[in-house]
């Protein structure tokens, strides 16, 4: 399977795991929470928000846009650090991040 394929495969499973996780949200954030300089919009949103609201949704932009890919990314050790410490089981989630730092 293609990577582009492969990654947008990824990002299915992250959204369903992350709703089965109980951390997929019904309403976006307010709109101030998108007007962020901080990395992660740590200041304005908790990272599985970010996930949902910012990080899935320009991931989809650029494969269906079919824009250059970056030339990494890095996001499992930051999903591994603000995750923790969470009811919820994110192993899965942990891992889908991992798989798709992999692709780059």
């Amino acid at each position: 399977m293609p990577q582009r394929q492969q990654l947008v495969a990824l990002l299915d499973d992250l959204q369903v795991e992350l709703d089965q996780q109980g951390l997929w949200a019904a309403q976006p954030p307010a709109p101030s929470a998108f007007n962020s300089s901080t990395p992660f919009f740590a200041d304005t949103m908790n990272f599985s928000e970010w996930l949902q609201w910012v990080f899935v949704p320009r991931f989809r932009a650029i494969l269906e846009g079919d824009h250059p890919l970056p030339g990494q990314c890095d996001i499992a050790p930051m999903a591994e650090e603000a995750l923790k410490g969470l009811e919820q089981d994110v192993t899965e989630v942990i891992s889908l991040l991992k798989r798709f730092d992999d692709h780059f």
